[in-house]
């Protein structure tokens, strides 16, 4: 019997775990993810020197063996202002891809699944929010209501979620029919329950490689409204005021301090969309490569 017996198959979390490793990119982007985050929010225990700390007898000197990324004008550490100032960048970040995708995974669901008037009502609803000229209304909105990290995450996350409601739309439809759906309905599961309990997780990879999306699209727009003076205020930082901040030193020996925020920003959001890539080559087995 014993040789009759075939290789023990492999669960969803060991396909899965075996597609995404052998995506060196996206195993690499993680591992730089993690470090990252975990240098930005444990800012206080791993920079090098405290928040806004100043040194004017230093003041703008470029990258030494005390200041690895230089100093600014009132003498800050440039590392330790880049840490802090990650906190905020990939706060508002992550949270605007959790508020979006949510929002549109809901939005998607319920129109892919109902159809008729509540698809027409709910695609109407996202043509008419993908029209909207999102920095005008942006600017618009923290004028109004300040510009809190709370109202800047709120705001984009309302602006945010209309191409993941599109993508889970589509993969509802292509999904509502089939037959472990009927079997589902058979038993007599509630709309809520098919749709949240048996087609959403079938969705699962698309929605992730959305939520990616959302979070480098949100650090990127957070940092062109900080850069406009209409994203996060001092005394609070972010990447996009530090960007503001040294705009008048491009082209003079202090242009670095616009080079490493703008680095910082780069090589998140590369390192996200990479993260996305591989998740969705982990999630899909039919686009997988492995």
């Amino acid at each position: 019997m014993g040789a009759l017996d075939g290789p023990k198959p492999r669960s969803q979390w060991q396909l899965f775990r075996s597609r995404f490793l052998k995506h060196r990119l996206a195993v690499f982007s993680l591992v730089l993810l993690i470090l990252l985050i975990f240098a930005c929010f444990a800012a206080n225990l791993v920079a090098p020197f405290p928040a806004n700390q100043q040194d004017l007898a230093v003041g703008a000197v470029g990258p030494n063996a005390h200041h690895w990324l230089g100093t600014d004008e009132l003498g800050r550490d440039m590392l330790s202002e880049i840490l802090y100032a990650g906190r905020t960048s990939l706060r508002i970040g992550l949270t605007v891809a959790f508020l979006s995708t949510l929002l549109g995974t809901v939005v998607g669901a319920i129109s892919g699944y109902f159809g008729k008037w509540a698809d027409q009502g709910l695609m109407r609803l996202t043509d008419l929010f993908l029209v909207i000229p999102q920095l005008v209304v942006l600017a618009i909105a923290i004028q109004g209501f300040g510009s809190t990290q709370v109202v800047i995450a709120l705001s984009l996350a309302a602006l945010f979620w209309m191409g993941e409601a599109r993508v889970v739309r589509g993969q509802v439809l292509a999904l509502r029919e089939r037959e472990f759906v009927e079997a589902a309905r058979s038993i007599g599961a509630s709309p809520m329950r098919v749709v949240f309990r048996h087609i959403i997780p079938n969705c699962l990879g698309p929605i992730l490689v959305g939520a990616t999306l959302g979070v480098a699209g949100a650090i990127l727009t957070e940092s062109a409204l900080s850069y406009l003076g209409f994203g996060v205020q001092l005394p609070a930082t972010s990447w996009g005021n530090l960007l503001s901040s040294a705009r008048g030193y491009v082209g003079t020996p202090q242009a670095y301090l616009i080079y490493f925020p703008g680095l910082m920003i780069l090589i998140t959001v590369l390192a996200v969309n990479f993260l996305g890539d591989g998740l969705r080559d982990a999630l899909d087995p039919y686009g997988s490569n492995g």
